[in-house]
Formats: C-alpha cells, structure tokens, sequence
C-alpha cells in the first residue's frame, strides 16, 4: 500500500470541506465513529478554527457496539458536535443485510428531508470498495437519492447548484483520495480520538466498523497506532475483510451505491 502526502491529502481535505461550507446552503455531515468519518471531522475542525461548523449525523440502528455508543458521547462533547441521531429500522431488504444497506439510507432520506440539507460530507474512499472508486469530490443525487455513476459532471464546483433538482443533495467527498495507510498515519499526526475497538484485544481487532450483525474482528495483535501502520504495510488481508456486506456480489453493491447507500 503506497503511502502519500499527509501534508497534501490533508490540504485537499480542508479545501473540499470549506468550498462545500461556502458554496451549499445547509451542509451536514455523516458520522459512524469509525476511524475515517471521525479523521473527517478532525479536518474540519482544522478547517473551522477548531470547530465542526455543521450538524454530524450518526444513523443509527441500535446495534451498534456499546464501545462506538460511548465514543460517540465522549466525542460529541468534548468537540461539542451539533449531533442529530436518526433512527434506523432493521427489516430485510435486498442485500440480504436488514441491519444496514437500503435500510440505513431509508433513515438518512428522513432526516435529509426533516431538516432540508443539500449538501452531505462522507468519509469515503476510492480504495475502499470498486463501486466507491468511482465517486468524485462532489456528486449530485436526484431527489430520490439515485446516484448515476456513468453520467457525473465535471468535477467544477459552479455546476453542481444548477445541476440538482428541486429536491436533490450532492454528496462532498474530502477523503477520497486517503488510503487505509495514510488516515492512521493522519491519526497517529493529529492525535485523532479513536474507537478503541481498533486496537487489539486478545489477539483480534476491528480493521473496518460497523454493527454488530455485519462486522467481524480480524486476528492481529497490533495494540497501538504504530502497530497498525506496520500491520498495515505487510498485510495482504482486504480492509473491509471483516464487513460482511462487501462479501455480497459486486452488483449488490453498485445498487446500493446507486440508491443512495452510504
């Protein structure tokens, strides 16, 4: 995994969050109190004075490991976030996973609507996933939360306001061009809080969070951010390994992405 610029990525961050706050009405922000949406927020409390300048969202399905609920509240005051938590159902739907997928976006179009947010900030990143890899720094969605990957403007901030329809958001993406590697790195500079379900405990830990129903630990002893970063730098094991959505089908996926999954 090639390490890259912190200083430059770390630029390029910044810069997507604050044209984002400057050219959209009413931003907000997701946030899963994983390592990269929380290394988000971190770059917009650089960007901000300090301050994170907009409400962060956390969708929540109520099964989340009691170790990210208690990082949440610490975090959420000690960085006094604007925190709105929106309830997610758990019920099936396609991906075979009721916990998260079309279920968590049903949850985010609600509180979009309640609170009428065009712009959304996500902590994605192109080496994640094929389908992510696609993505832009901004990509519009329709009113339906439909994105069209095969059809994207040009990555030229004036368009996007007159692109959206009536009821559309754009999707702001700072840490599109971070790998696994360079956010611990990132952390490890700016002494970024984190989840400890990252750091090993009896020989596993948590390499990518989510629910309880859909993330499994990975083996690994690395204890702190040092023994990650060198973990990091021989594995030859997928970050998203233990997330048991990207075993799906890679179409599941890119329908997913395509209604508006995170």
């Amino acid at each position: 995994m090639i390490k890259q610029n912190i200083d430059e990525l770390e630029e390029k961050g910044i810069y997507v969050i604050r044209e984002a706050k400057t050219k959209f009405k009413n931003v907000a922000a997701l946030w899963s109190m994983g390592k990269d949406s929380t290394t988000m927020l971190a770059l917009a409390r650089k960007a901000f004075l300090g301050k994170v300048p907009f409400p962060v969202i956390h969708i929540d399905n109520g099964i989340d490991f009691p170790e990210t609920y208690q990082f949440r509240e610490e975090l959420a005051k000690k960085w006094k976030l604007d925190l709105i938590v929106a309830e997610s159902e758990i019920k099936p739907e396609m991906s075979g996973f009721s916990c998260c997928g079309e279920n968590k976006t049903v949850a985010l179009k609600k509180v979009m609507a309640k609170y009428g947010f065009d712009a959304l900030i996500v902590s994605i990143r192109r080496d994640e996933h094929g389908i992510r890899a696609k993505e832009r720094y901004v990509s519009p969605r329709d009113h339906n939360f439909k994105w069209n990957y095969k059809d994207q403007p040009a990555e030229l901030w004036n368009d996007y306001s007159s692109k959206l329809d009536e009821k559309g958001h754009v999707r702001v993406h700072p840490l599109l061009d971070f790998n696994e590697i360079d956010v611990w790195n990132y952390i490890k500079r700016e002494k970024v809080p984190m989840n400890p379900l990252y750091y090993s405990r009896n020989g596993y830990r948590y390499r990518s969070l989510g629910c309880t129903h859909c993330t499994t630990a990975v083996k690994s002893n690395a204890k702190s951010i040092d023994d990650i970063i060198k973990e990091l730098e021989v594995t030859k094991v997928e970050e998203r390994a233990g997330r048991d959505q990207d075993k799906e089908k890679s179409y599941i996926m890119s329908r997913l992405r395509a209604l508006g999954y995170m």
